[in-house]
C-alpha cells in the first residue's frame, strides 16, 4: 500500500477529511478509485444521486459513482457542473471524507479539508517537459487545509520520492518567496478588446485620451517604458481600424485659409471613433481578432455550405480554446475528415508548416464532435470516439452558443441573410443537440431531444401530429402528465377523471 493510501486512511481514521491534488484528470480517477476498494463508506443514495445528474450516464459517470458510495470522490473539468456540486456538498457535510482534484479546486472553495496532499509539484510545460509549478500555486493549494471556518489547524503535505527530492521541496516551496504579479493588459487578445471597448463607449475619444488612460494603469507603473506601451497601442489602433472596427479622424479644418506658425509646430491628435461593426463586436465582448475571421468566413458563405462549415468557423477561434486536441492515433481519422469537407470550409486551409496548422487541425476535431452532437449522439458515445466528458460537453456548448449568436448579430449587421437564417437553425440544434427534423417538437415546453426523437419515432412530425393523436396514445410515448400538458400547449382541452369518481364495475374482482 502506497503512503498517498496509508495517509488517505489515517486521516478517515482521524475522523478528518483530506483534499489530494494531482496533475491530471486521469490521475484524479485513477487514485480515487484506489482508495475507494480499501475505503469502508457505504452511500447508496449518493451513488444514485450522481447518476441521475446525466441523461445517459457515461463510464466516467460510473466511476465516479463507485467512489461516492465508498466515500471518496475526484474532481475535475470533465465533470459536470451539478456532478461538483454534488461532491462539494456532500463533502461540506462529512459524507465524502477523500477528494482527488486537480488544481483547480485550490482556487476560491473552501472546504473542510484537515489534509491537503500534494502528489506532484511538477507539470507538462510544452516543449520544455515537466517542470516545478509556481510558489504560488503551492501556496493557493496548501491553503485550503484548515480553513478557519471548520478547523483550528491544518496540515499540507507535500509526497517527495527521496531525501534529495525531500529537501528540494523544502527549499523551494516552504522557505520560497511566492513570485511577483505581471500585469496581462499587454497581450494583444487583452488589449485589442480593452482599447476597441474603451473607444466604442467614448472614454477614449483620441489618441492623446488613450495615452492618458493607459499611463494610469499598473501596466505602465509595472513597465516604466511609454514609448514602448505607445507603440504598441499605436499597432493595436492600426489593426483595429483595418479591420473596419474604428475610424480614425485627423482634427484638421480644411476651410481654414490660414494656420499660425504655433499651431503647426502643435502635433495634431487624431480622432478614435468605432464604426457599428466595432461597438456590436465590443457589446458581444468579442475579441476584435475573432469578430474579424467570423466576417471574413460568413462573407463566403453561400450555396453548398452546410452547418459544419459553421461549425468550424467557431471552432477555430481563441474564444474556443482548448479545442480537443487531435491525439497521435486520431491524426489518420482526422485528416481523411479534412479531406472529405475540404470545400465545406470558410476558409483557407492553412500550410502545414504553419504555426497555427495544429490549431487548425484541433478545430477540426472539435467541429466533428458538434456535428456527432447535432447528429444526436450521447455523452457515452462522445466520451469513447473524442475523449470529451459530460462537463466538458457543456462548456463547449456554451461557448458555442456564444460564438453562434454572435454570429448572427455580425451577420444580420452586414445583411448576410442567407447565413444568418442558418446560424439561427444551428444555434437551436447546438442547444438540443438534435437534426433538424425535431426542431417544430421542441417548440412544446418539456420536450427534449430524447422525448422529440421518440414523438418523431412515433409518427408524430409536427403540432398537427400532435393534435391528430389521442392522449392515451400520446401518454405512451412521453407519459401521461407530460401528454396532458402538450396537448394543452396545442390549445386542447383535457378532461381529467378525478381520482374515486368513476361509476360501475372497476375490475372483475370488484361486483
Amino acid at each position: 500500500m502506497d503512503d498517498l493510501i496509508k495517509l488517505s486512511l489515517e486521516t478517515i481514521h482521524l475522523q478528518k477529511q483530506a483534499l489530494i491534488f494531482l496533475p491530471s484528470r486521469a490521475s484524479t480517477e485513477k487514485t480515487a478509485e484506489d482508495i475507494a476498494k480499501v475505503a469502508s463508506g457505504h452511500l447508496p443514495e449518493l451513488e444514485q444521486e450522481v447518476l441521475k445528474v446525466v441523461a445517459s450516464p457515461t463510464k466516467q459517470c460510473r466511476r465516479l459513482s463507485h467512489c461516492v458510495r465508498k466515500g471518496v470522490a475526484f474532481h475535475h473539468s470533465g465533470l459536470t457542473s451539478a456532478q461538483k456540486e454534488i461532491v462539494e456538498d456532500a463533502f461540506r457535510l462529512g459524507k465524502i471524507k477523500i477528494i482527488c482534484a486537480t488544481p483547480t479546486l485550490a482556487a476560491g472553495v473552501s472546504l473542510p479539508a484537515y489534509r491537503v496532499i500534494i502528489k506532484s509539484l511538477k507539470r507538462f510545460s510544452g516543449g520544455w517537459g515537466m517542470d516545478w509549478i509556481p510558489v504560488l500555486e503551492y501556496l493557493q493549494m496548501a491553503g485550503r487545509a484548515g480553513r478557519p471556518e471548520y478547523e483550528k489547524e491544518g496540515q499540507a503535505i507535500m509526497l517527495a520520492k527521496d531525501e534529495s527530492e525531500k529537501e528540494e521541496l523544502y527549499d523551494k516551496y516552504v522557505c520560497g518567496v511566492p513570485e511577483e504579479i505581471y500585469s496581462k493588459l499587454a497581450v494583444e487578445p487583452v488589449l485589442r478588446t480593452y482599447l476597441l471597448s474603451l473607444i466604442a463607449s467614448g472614454i477614449i475619444r483620441d489618441e492623446q485620451g488613450m495615452r492618458d488612460f493607459f499611463s494610469k494603469t499598473f501596466w505602465a507603473h509595472q513597465f516604466k517604458d511609454m514609448e514602448r506601451l505607445q507603440e504598441i497601442l499605436s499597432r493595436m489602433l492600426a489593426l483595429l481600424e483595418e479591420w473596419k472596427f474604428i475610424v480614425v479622424e485627423n482634427d484638421e479644418k480644411t476651410t481654414i485659409d490660414f494656420v499660425s506658425a504655433a499651431a503647426l509646430g502643435q502635433k495634431r491628435e487624431r480622432k478614435l471613433k468605432a464604426t457599428a461593426l466595432g461597438k456590436r463586436t465590443s457589446e458581444l465582448y468579442l475579441d476584435p481578432l475573432t469578430a474579424r475571421h467570423l466576417l471574413d468566413c460568413l462573407q463566403k458563405y453561400g450555396t453548398g455550405s452546410t452547418p459544419f462549415s459553421l461549425l468550424q468557423m467557431i471552432c477555430h477561434t481563441l474564444e474556443m480554446r482548448p479545442p480537443l486536441t487531435v491525439k497521435k492515433r486520431e491524426e489518420d481519422f482526422i485528416q481523411e475528415e479534412l479531406n472529405q469537407r475540404l470545400d465545406l470550409l470558410l476558409e483557407k486551409e492553412p500550410s502545414v508548416f504553419d504555426l497555427e496548422y495544429n490549431q487548425f487541425v484541433n478545430s477540426i476535431k472539435t467541429a466533428l464532435f458538434f456535428d456527432e452532437w447535432i447528429q444526436e449522439k450521447d455523452e457515452e458515445y462522445l466520451l469513447e470516439k473524442f475523449d470529451v466528458r459530460p462537463g466538458e460537453i457543456k462548456v463547449k456548448l456554451d461557448i458555442a452558443e456564444w460564438l453562434l449568436y454572435a454570429s448572427q448579430e455580425l451577420a444580420a449587421l452586414c445583411q448576410y441573410r442567407e447565413a444568418e437564417k442558418a446560424i439561427q437553425t444551428l444555434r437551436v440544434r447546438v442547444k438540443n443537440g438534435v437534426r433538424e427534423e425535431l426542431l417544430t417538437l421542441l417548440k412544446l415546453r418539456g420536450i427534449g431531444r430524447v422525448r422529440a426523437r421518440h414523438l418523431y419515432a412515433a409518427g408524430i412530425k409536427d403540432l398537427g401530429d400532435v393534435k391528430k393523436m389521442d392522449i392515451t396514445s400520446l401518454g405512451q410515448v412521453v407519459g401521461k402528465a407530460i401528454a396532458e400538458d402538450v396537448k394543452k400547449q396545442v390549445g386542447e382541452e383535457v378532461s381529467v377523471v378525478a381520482k374515486g369518481t368513476r361509476k360501475g364495475q372497476l375490475s372483475l374482482m370488484k361486483f
